[in-house]
């Protein structure tokens, strides 16, 4: 069980990495974006490292409000829930 886990969190964060350096690169050439709830919704859906990996990398989306505060706010709730499941198990 914790085999397909671990391989869909390495997926959904590979995945929302690409999703930030896509944007950046759609925001550097003045073209269509990634709307900011999509980028979130990668996050939220367990790619909040990857999220976090590709704001550092490409400095994308550092200093972007609520967007920040949002994407820390979804990275504390799945601390909590993980620390939740590890007190269960």
């Amino acid at each position: 069980m914790l085999m397909p886990v671990a391989l869909y969190l390495v997926a959904v964060n590979l995945w929302t990495l690409a999703a930030f350096r896509h944007d950046k690169r759609q925001a550097v050439a003045g073209h269509r974006r990634i709307a900011e709830r999509d980028l979130l919704l990668l996050a939220a859906i367990g790619g909040s490292p990857g999220a976090f990996a590709g704001r550092h990398a490409f400095r994308h989306k550092t200093r972007k409000e609520p967007f920040s505060t949002l994407l820390q706010l979804i990275a504390a709730v799945q601390v909590g829930l993980a620390a939740g499941l590890l007190v269960l198990v």
